[in-house]
């Protein structure tokens, strides 16, 4: 797949890729979600378990089943509307899947190279570029602010990220 708006600068006319029907619902929907997901799971785990296997085995576990469950949603999802289309349904599912594994199996790779601590804190960086980056994208094809857009998804991303670690911190204390 060609991305001619990074070769550009991100003109508008050059975005017109980001608004094809469900390629795009894909793109944005597998690709957030699999960052959002696994940042939180990562974060959590980290935080209750302090335990690679715990963390590498979620990641591993999320870019399966979790992007599967989610394309498979988005599926339902957009076959339950009655203006749409076969192609359009299915093009949803397909980058739906592909973005969300792709992304979240992303999350492995500082596991693989780094120590924990380190690998959490690279793992976050990373997903956080990758919100930045969608979200200026999506503000982009829509003639937006990219500032207001991206400030609001780095906030939810943030939020995310602390009740996952309070998620993983309280299951630590009660049960371990």
């Amino acid at each position: 797949m060609r991305f001619p708006f990074i070769e550009s600068g991100c003109s508008r006319s050059d975005m017109e890729f980001l608004k094809s029907d469900g390629a795009r619902t894909g793109l944005f929907f597998g690709a957030t979600s699999g960052v959002i997901t696994t940042i939180g799971l990562i974060v959590g785990l980290n935080s209750g378990t302090q335990s690679i296997t715990a963390v590498l085995g979620g990641i591993l576990v999320i870019a399966v089943a979790d992007a599967m469950s989610d394309a498979l949603g988005i599926h339902l999802a957009e076959e339950a509307n009655p203006n749409t289309n076969h192609g359009h349904v299915w093009a949803a599912t397909i980058m739906t899947f592909v973005t969300k594994f792709v992304f979240s199996i992303s999350f492995a790779i500082p596991l693989l190279l780094l120590p924990l601590g380190t690998a959490v804190i690279a793992s976050v960086i990373w997903g956080l570029i990758v919100i930045v980056v969608l979200s200026y994208l999506l503000a982009k094809s829509q003639g937006e602010s990219p500032l207001y857009i991206i400030a609001e998804h780095v906030g939810i991303a943030a939020l995310v990220l602390v009740f996952s670690h309070f998620i993983g911190v309280w299951v630590a204390a009660t049960f371990g």
